[in-house]
């Protein structure tokens, strides 16, 4: 459902249900085996292993497949030499696979091997010989730096931002810190790998995957096979973790599908753990250097948070860690950059608060080493830094906390009796100290649609795209369409993780219970104010309670759900 006017009091404000501890609904079905995951799907399948570049950069010169054409089992050999052609664009809008000789990164996948069994695709896939030309790569960020130039993506914050004069207002504050700090490459390891089962049914593909965001998958997919978007249906009701790491598009989606098509049977493949390293995304190391300038008194007058990211010279993402500096503390002058160098490693790209996980680090230590400096409380340096609106758009906050935050928690764990010095507190052979970090994370809404049905039982339906990464999804929309519809959770289904429902942004970016539970919302308000019509009330006086209708407290006779038969 589209976004419309509320229509009466938000029955949501009453939160008999909203809020309130019940068991999570997915919960049952985890731990009985009923909750099946992508590779868990039986289709009379054949099975592909993926095989990995060798090489961190250069060409393939010669591959031999006839030992591995031969062994046990094996249907179907993939190489570039093979595979169709794909349509391509970065990480985000596609992603093609074994196009050509050429080799950008370690771990990138050569070759691709089909067979009755796991097994003898894996022993087929280490009898392909393979040889290569090497090159010479970058695979370090810190010596590549003098590379680094500001990203430019299509979407998304803008890389550089500035106010004041902060170069000025750095050197003449009286108070002055310029420190780095590091970040290590990271990489996803979350329950479930990456794994998808493909099968096609004359011109139509129907892909069982581990996705985040099915409709943008959808799309990609798409692009890549070349094939109309209508004819792609990904399912993923349930997955076993993501993090950011199935966001986009991976090579098992593609390779699977590539490979069911050939040869006309249901392929279905899951990365390993360490292939996961390898051939899906993760995040950049970064460099980051922050200045704050301050007066004697703690009051900041210059920000500066300049970071360094990697990826591939193809890709714009870059690990956008200044951005949270530019709207958690006060300051007149201020300066945040973003340099991406271009590196020859496996993509980066979002994981797990991307840009706020590494650059909130840099920020908190930089304060309390100024509050170090100014032999100032920590909390108390950023209670003086508190903005009362944006610092930079000059907006104010719709809600904000921090101050009440940072009060509460030094309150229930003592800050007020902790030594300050390092080093001066032992609990028998351990060292202990206490300390603080100020945080913060966007909450953004997508555009979300959603869709809810009562049937003539009094029970609800509700269907959307958007999947259950294991963050308690199916609980929080049956807990609002029961709020709204006045019934109980059990006389609630929720259907999730399939492109056959409403388009839903996904889950991810801490936008998913947010987008899909304000969808739902307008749903239910319309088929509250459908229902109330039908039982000619005013749909601003009509109250759900108990499976019933009523104006104000009285129930409306002969118009109970199991009455009538609404559609």
């Amino acid at each position: 459902m589209e976004m419309n006017a509320p229509v009466g009091a938000n029955p949501l404000d009453a939160e008999t249900i909203v809020g309130k501890p019940i068991d999570r609904i997915d919960g049952r079905p985890k731990v009985t085996g009923a909750a099946r995951y992508a590779y868990e799907m039986q289709q009379n399948a054949l099975y592909g292993f993926v095989v990995e570049a060798s090489i961190g950069k250069g060409k393939i010169s010669s591959v031999d497949t006839r030992t591995a054409q031969n062994a046990p089992g094996v249907k179907l050999i993939l190489t570039h030499h093979n595979a169709p052609e794909q349509g391509s664009g970065n990480h985000r809008e596609a992603h093609p696979v074994l196009t050509g000789p050429e080799v950008t990164r370690y771990g990138q996948p050569v070759a691709f091997v089909v067979a009755d069994s796991f097994e003898q695709a894996r022993a087929a896939a280490y009898l392909i010989d393979i040889n290569y030309e090497r090159e010479a790569g970058r695979y370090t960020l810190r010596n590549h730096l003098k590379l680094a130039s500001v990203p430019h993506q299509k979407d998304g914050p803008v890389a550089d931002s500035a106010v004041g004069d902060f170069a000025s207002a750095f050197e003449d504050a009286p108070v002055q810190l310029n420190v780095a700090y590091t970040t290590p490459l990271q990489s996803h390891a979350m329950m479930e790998p990456h794994a998808t089962i493909a099968m096609w049914e004359g011109d139509k593909l129907t892909l069982h995957t581990a996705n985040q965001m099915l409709n943008q998958g959808q799309m990609a997919i798409a692009r890549t096979l070349k094939i109309p978007p209508e004819n792609v249906r990904l399912i993923s009701p349930f997955i076993g973790g993501g993090f950011g790491g199935k966001l986009w598009v991976n090579a098992d989606e593609i390779l699977a599908a590539i490979a069911s098509r050939q040869l006309n049977r249901p392929v279905k493949t899951a990365l390993t753990r360490q292939q996961i390293f390898h051939i899906t995304t993760h995040r950049s190391d970064t460099i980051q250097r922050i200045r704050l300038g301050s007066d004697r008194d703690g009051r900041l007058v210059a920000i500066g948070h300049d970071v360094f990211s990697g990826n591939l010279p193809s890709e714009q993402t870059y690990e956008a860690a200044a951005l949270q500096t530019r709207t958690l503390y006060t300051g007149p002058n201020r300066l945040t950059r973003h340099r991406l160098a271009p590196l020859d490693i496996p993509v980066a790209s979002s994981m797990r608060a991307p840009g706020e996980a590494v650059g909130l680090l840099a920020l908190e230590c930089a304060m309390d080493e100024l509050a170090d400096k100014l032999n100032l409380d920590p909390i108390e340096l950023r209670l003086r830094n508190e903005p009362h609106e944006d610092p930079e758009k000059h907006i104010p906050y719709s809600s904000r906390h921090l101050v009440a935050c940072m009060k509460e928690g030094a309150r229930l764990f003592g800050w007020n009796k902790r030594n300050p010095m390092p080093g001066q507190v032992r609990d028998g052979r351990w060292l202990v100290g206490i300390g603080m970090a100020a945080a913060t994370r966007g909450n953004p809404l997508k555009f979300s649609r959603a869709n809810v049905r009562l049937s003539a039982d009094g029970s609800a339906t509700v269907r959307m795209a958007v999947t259950d990464i294991g963050t308690g999804t199916y609980t929080i929309l049956a807990q609002i369409a029961a709020e709204m519809l006045g019934l109980p959770t059990e006389k609630v289904r929720v259907e999730l993780g399939d492109t056959i429902y409403p388009e839903a942004a996904g889950s991810g970016g801490s936008f998913g219970a947010a987008s899909s539970g304000s969808a739902l919302f307008e749903a239910c308000t319309a088929l509250r104010e459908k229902l109330a019509r039908m039982a000619r009330m005013d749909p601003a006086a009509a109250h759900f309670a108990d499976g019933h209708v009523y104006v104000g407290r009285t129930i409306s006779k002969a118009h109970r759900p199991d009455r009538h038969r609404w559609h």
